[in-house]
């Protein structure tokens, strides 16, 4: 039997087998695509949320404001109340932003010190809004203007950062743990003693199981467009979209490193489970994959540069998410290569055939 037909023939046996164990396909697959499918449809369409303002009384300076500013409609939400007491509660509880009353020419603003990221927006909207009735009131046009324009395209949704940040912990995990207890099973079974007796070279045993891997990681690659592409999700891809493909193949490449390592290292099942769960859930998490890095404090945006995930996300969010070019995404396969490089020779250096 030739080189290629060994490896075509392990490579059809390890994927029918995969097919065939429902747990792993639940788990790879469609546990995945569960979590694409509850936050696509909670947060697919959120857009950025309205800052809500309270009016004790009239208040004509805001109401104007508001009738006359299509933008400032989309900003802010207001809401009146007929006295003071309960919309300071509101505020002290964190439920509006701010509260404001109109003395005559004054506009009072009561905000919370609690919130200062929505306590200094809401003071610049307004102060904002008290400036530009001074222009009007005084007959004088400004002097200087400012122009504001979306990098994006307006079209932009939540759904395009889920689907890749949600798509990446899906391969990591499936890389990680996939490839680590794998080649312990072997080990601890004595597949390997028997896989170095037979007629195919052992670097075609673990070529067909990467090929394997890099199938399955296509099919889920398939299945997130295709579910995130549905008209209730909405998904666009946009120009340097297909750029996602070698970046997905980069991102299992490392991850099959990583859990070749631990697969390595590790001589029980045990072992590589509780090793494996402390590099995968931390690496969900600092990764990027449920909440954005940019809004996370410096510590841990400093720290998600450990892991691997971080790159996949980022570079698949450039050129699914953000529209930029192909190249924009060329420096995470690289780091994503160089992972894998050096974990597999790592993995190499801690081979072992049997578990004795």
């Amino acid at each position: 039997m030739s080189t290629w037909q060994s490896f075509r023939s392990l490579a059809r046996a390890m994927f029918l087998g995969f097919r065939r164990d429902r747990g792993a396909l639940f788990f790879t697959v469609l546990f995945p695509l569960m979590f694409l499918v509850v936050f696509g449809g909670v947060f697919g369409h959120q857009t950025s949320s309205k800052v809500d303002v309270i009016e004790i009384g009239a208040a004509p300076l805001i109401d104007g404001a508001v009738a006359h500013d299509a933008d400032l409609r989309k900003t802010m939400k207001v809401t009146r109340y007929a006295t003071s007491a309960a919309a300071l509660r509101k505020v002290e509880k964190g439920d509006a932003a701010a509260a404001v009353e109109q003395r005559d020419g004054t506009l009072v603003v009561h905000y919370s010190a609690a919130d200062q990221v929505k306590a200094g927006t809401v003071r610049g909207l307004l102060g904002a809004v008290v400036q530009a009735a001074n222009q009007e009131a005084s007959g004088r046009p400004p002097t200087y203007r400012m122009s504001d324009v979306q990098v994006e395209d307006d079209s932009l949704k939540a759904i395009q950062f889920f689907t890749p940040s949600l798509l990446g912990w899906a391969l990591a995990s499936a890389g990680v743990f996939g490839a680590s207890q794998t080649l312990v099973t072997w080990r601890t079974k004595g597949m390997l003693r028997r896989l170095r007796l037979s007629p195919a070279p052992i670097a075609t045993v673990f070529g067909a199981r990467v090929a394997v891997s890099l199938a399955v990681a296509m099919v889920q690659l398939g299945l997130f467009l295709a579910v995130a592409q549905l008209p209730v999700f909405g998904l666009k891809l946009m120009g340097a979209w297909w750029m996602a493909i070698p970046s997905v193949v980069a991102g299992v490449l490392a991850f099959l490193g990583i859990g070749m390592l631990i697969g390595a290292w590790a001589k029980t099942q045990e072992s590589a489970q509780s090793m494996t769960q402390l590099v995968v859930l931390p690496m969900a998490f600092l990764g990027g994959s449920f909440f954005p890095l940019d809004d996370a404090p410096v510590w841990m945006r400093t720290l998600s540069y450990v892991f691997p995930l971080r790159y996949l996300n980022e570079a698949m969010l450039n050129v699914m998410g953000r529209g930029l070019g192909p190249a924009s995404a060329l420096p995470q396969i690289g780091v994503l290569l160089g992972v894998a490089a050096v974990t597999a020779f790592l993995a190499s250096r801690l081979f072992r055939w049997d578990a004795s």
